[in-house]
């Protein structure tokens, strides 16, 4: 039996005449949260090298002196 081939009791046909039909809108998307991390990329392990990428222990010591060019 499929959901096409439904057919409705006279009960519920009465309940919808008398009461109605209510159509539910589509739910509402929730706000993204803004602390999430959302790539690999931004994880504390690959900004500091950690993981064991060369790659990324290179991009790390990039990052670290960037930072530090301008301090004294």
């Amino acid at each position: 039996m499929s959901v096409t081939d439904r057919k409705a009791s006279d009960e519920e046909i009465t309940q919808a005449m008398t009461v109605g039909i209510t159509f539910k809108g589509a739910k509402l998307k929730k706000a993204p949260d803004t602390n999430k991390v959302k790539t690999k990329a931004k994880k504390k392990s690959y900004i500091t090298g950690l993981h064991g990428s060369g790659s990324a222990k290179m991009k790390a010591e990039i990052r670290r002196r960037r930072a530090n060019r301008h301090k004294k």
